[in-house]
């Protein structure tokens, strides 16, 4: 590594730690006036009436806590650039904006949901559209924008650990891209069943991309050429938005752990979801999204289980409720135990990923 790559390397480590340290701060601090806030304005939790009894007592606790997660994520970021008068990166902003625009279609859900005083809120095609709509922008965009090596944020190949000879061209990648992205964002949000459950797993992974993005970088074809080096574009500045996000969540996770003073609603589930998927999609690890957001698949197939052996059997349960986080509430177990089991799943499910991440490299 030479002299200049070693400066470069050495201030990026050091917008990952102020954009990491920032973020848990203004989440940390800034939480608390955004409960009362919301508060204020009566904007609680509606529970759902089919919902497992222990639920109801979380009626009205304030939601939309998203909020505060992604002004966390964005000002820690910027800001950190701003201090150490570094570029920010195309495939950051376009990570970002996928954020906000998920983020936006949650509000709307969270809203309606507030304002009708039911748990209706937008209809399932009209979430999903929004999340197709964005997502399929994020997807298209990411294919532009080519750097001074040729690099664009996505690329048009298909990557599992990383970047395959597949080409999908344009369209496939738009329409893969809007996949992965409205599957991750709902299995996140399907994952928010739980004090602090999906906050707490959205840490570790975002943590794992933190490790993968400085990896890439010190590996990248750019800075030390080899047969097995990345071609990646911007994966140190997409570590510094991996810190921010799992600072955010850290200092978010301290008021929505049990019992949880507010919840991040659809806001931040869907917002994480397109932040995780948007990482993997940009670090050209797109597969490697299974592994490491494990507990996340997991609870997607328990839904989706239990609607297929329902459909089959003509209205037998497979759990005795979905997803599964709810299923462990009925037979008892506390919803402590639930969190931290479930957590240990997340953990061993990030080390698998990261695991396979660096057996790929040493085996290529």
């Amino acid at each position: 590594m030479d002299d200049k790559s070693e400066r470069e390397r050495r201030e990026l480590m050091k917008l990952i730690l102020i954009a990491g340290a920032l973020a848990l701060f203004l989440s940390l601090f800034g939480t608390p006036a955004l409960i009362k806030a919301l508060a204020r304005r009566g904007y609680g939790q509606i529970i759902r009436d089919d919902g497992p009894s222990s639920h109801h007592t979380k009626r009205g606790t304030p939601t939309m806590g998203g909020i505060i997660i992604i002004f966390a994520a964005l000002v820690a970021y910027l800001v950190a650039h701003l201090v150490t008068q570094s570029s920010i990166s195309t495939s950051a902003v376009l990570i970002l904006g996928l954020v906000i625009s998920l983020g936006f279609v949650g509000f709307l859900d969270d809203y309606m949901k507030i304002s009708r005083q039911n748990s209706r809120g937008l209809s399932g095609k009209q979430k999903i559209f929004g999340q197709v709509l964005f997502a399929s922008l994020f997807g298209y965009l990411g294919t532009r924008f080519p750097d001074k090596d040729g690099l664009t944020p996505i690329s048009q190949n298909l990557s599992t650990l990383r970047d395959t000879s597949i080409t999908l061209g344009v369209v496939l990648v738009v329409i893969w891209i809007a996949l992965m992205v409205t599957a991750t964002s709902n299995g996140v949000n399907l994952t928010d069943g739980l004090d602090g459950l999906a906050t707490g797993a959205s840490v570790m992974t975002f943590l794992a991309f933190v490790l993968i993005g400085v990896w890439e970088f010190g590996q990248s074809c750019a800075v030390a050429a080899s047969s097995n080096c990345y071609n990646v574009r911007d994966p140190l500045d997409l570590a510094v938005l991996a810190a921010a996000f799992a600072g955010a969540c850290t200092g978010f996770l301290w008021w929505n752990a049990s019992p949880a003073k507010i919840f991040m609603g659809d806001t931040g589930s869907l917002a994480l979801g397109g932040a995780l998927a948007g990482l993997a999609a940009s670090l050209r690890v797109q597969l490697l999204l299974i592994p490491l957001g494990g507990l996340f698949v997991i609870i997607t197939l328990s839904v989706a289980m239990q609607v297929i052996y329902f459909r089959l059997t003509g209205g037998k349960r497979l759990f005795k409720m979905a997803p599964l986080q709810h299923h462990f509430e009925l037979l008892g177990w506390g919803e402590v135990t639930i969190v931290l089991r479930f957590w240990i799943i997340a953990g061993l499910s990030v080390a698998l990923g990261l695991g396979l991440f660096y057996t790929q490299w040493v085996a290529s």
